[in-house]
């Protein structure tokens, strides 16, 4: 059984080998009981998107973890893979920007600055 930062290492390898974009990896230890650490990448295709979910769930399970769900396959936009501590977003570019799940989950969010037109 992988500890977590393996666990997320694995992950990412398994979005390199599928050249995923912008892997970044979130630490939500002290914002969620739920999940130690968010990974989000983009794809630049569905089937990319897939492919990379597809490629996290092969090497998860090869390493012998548990994939307790996948969600989001059948638009491929965005799917969500549940490793139980690490969870993945992998995302289409224009999804990713309009959910920011960085800024979202971030510890210190950027601050926007407010235009008066």
């Amino acid at each position: 059984m992988l500890n977590t930062e393996e666990k997320t290492q694995a992950v990412v390898s398994a979005l390199e080998d599928v050249k995923a974009l912008d892997i970044t990896v979130i630490d939500t230890s002290k914002l969620s009981p739920l999940f130690e650490r968010m990974v989000v990448a983009s794809a630049q295709s569905t089937r990319q998107t897939k492919a990379l979910a597809s490629s996290v769930v092969v090497k998860l399970k090869a390493l012998g973890e548990t994939v307790n769900s996948t969600e989001g396959e059948d638009s491929g936009e965005w799917v969500l893979v549940d490793l139980g501590e690490v969870v993945v977003h992998i995302m289409q570019p224009a999804v990713r920007a309009y959910y920011n799940l960085e800024e979202l989950w971030s510890v210190h969010p950027k601050q926007r600055a407010i235009s008066g037109k």
